[in-house]
């Protein structure tokens, strides 16, 4: 049973992992379609081809477990923020449970067992080792998410000495981390265009 916290509460009755996907959710509908996953890595710095590569494997490895009825596929490829427990895929840390709560005990546990440097950081060979371990026999889909993920939020996230803190990991299972990064860009944008 997943142990609860105040990492739990959210303003609009949100479990963690749905607070998590919010950010692409552009125009809060409820509903996530690839050109929001696009505006979304792009507002958190994405480049063009990253975040294009994104929003096609996202939204097409997501729409079909998130559809309500999942009748026919949708050509829109549309993520249901509702339903997003339901794609939760395999070899990955546990830090969401099957309902998408936050187990704070699997979060511990990454740095309890991959952090061999830095007792609140991943460097990227850790990170590696941490992917490697959460690999369940025969997921090749799972593998392929977890890595990509952990890759993806590594490149976007590292600090400046190549580690990614134990608090920027945190932030992005709460989705915090999102809202964090597009500031940041505007910020830096609009101090760029003020010299």
């Amino acid at each position: 049973m997943a142990v609860e916290s105040d990492f739990e509460a959210t303003e609009n009755d949100q479990n963690v992992l749905q607070k998590h996907v919010a950010f692409f959710d552009r125009n809060n509908d409820g509903v996530i379609y690839p050109w929001e996953t696009f505006q979304g890595f792009r507002a958190i710095g994405s480049g063009i081809l990253l975040s294009s590569v994104a929003a096609v494997f996202i939204n097409i490895g997501l729409s079909g477990k998130t559809r309500p009825g999942k009748k026919c596929p949708s050509l829109l490829f549309p993520i249901h923020i509702e339903n997003i427990k339901m794609a939760k895929h395999g070899s990955d840390s546990g830090v969401y449970d099957a309902h998408g709560r936050f187990v704070p005990s699997k979060f511990e546990e990454i740095f309890h067992k991959y952090s061999h440097t830095h007792p609140d950081a991943l460097t990227a060979d850790e990170l590696s080792e941490f992917v490697k371990g959460n690999r369940e026999p025969k997921d090749y889909g799972g593998w392929v998410g977890g890595l990509s993920e952990w890759k993806i939020l590594y490149y976007l996230a590292k600090d400046k000495d190549g580690l990614l803190k134990k608090d920027t990991i945190k932030a992005v299972y709460d989705g915090s981390l999102f809202e964090k990064m597009a500031s940041e860009k505007i910020k830096s944008k609009k101090k760029h265009s003020e010299k």
